[in-house]
């Protein structure tokens, strides 16, 4: 069964850090493009980052302040998030895609999706 299940959402303040989890089953991540999404309440799903074979991407609004990993042996991908900003609260998914997308690509083309983790920023 193929799954991707994302953990270390939370509650934080601004200005601190947070490292979500997405962790695959069923599957191999290692030849995959993996992307982070987030989405508001009220908003529609933006990503937020992508790697691929053809590198990483990054969305302007967390340049320079997100980190997107992975740990191959662990079938797992990271994000670590810092400098963290009240507008950064969304629920964060993880997504997975075969082929590499153009730029972040949209939500739509992408075939695996974990459940989502809370990411609230507020003092």
């Amino acid at each position: 069964q193929v799954q991707l299940v994302e953990s270390g959402g939370g509650l934080v303040q601004p200005g601190g850090s947070l490292r979500l989890s997405c962790t695959a089953s069923g599957f191999s991540l290692r030849y995959i493009a993996i992307a982070w999404f987030r989405q508001a309440p009220g908003k529609e799903r933006e990503g937020v980052s992508c790697n691929s074979d053809r590198g990483t991407i990054y969305a302007d609004s967390v340049k320079g302040r997100f980190v997107i990993s992975r740990d191959n042996a662990k079938n797992t991908v990271y994000l670590q998030m810092n400098s963290l900003k009240s507008e950064d609260t969304a629920v964060y998914y993880c997504a997975a895609l075969t082929s590499a997308p153009n730029g972040l690509g949209s939500p739509s083309s992408y075939e695996y999706w974990g459940q989502g983790t809370q990411v609230t920023v507020s003092s």
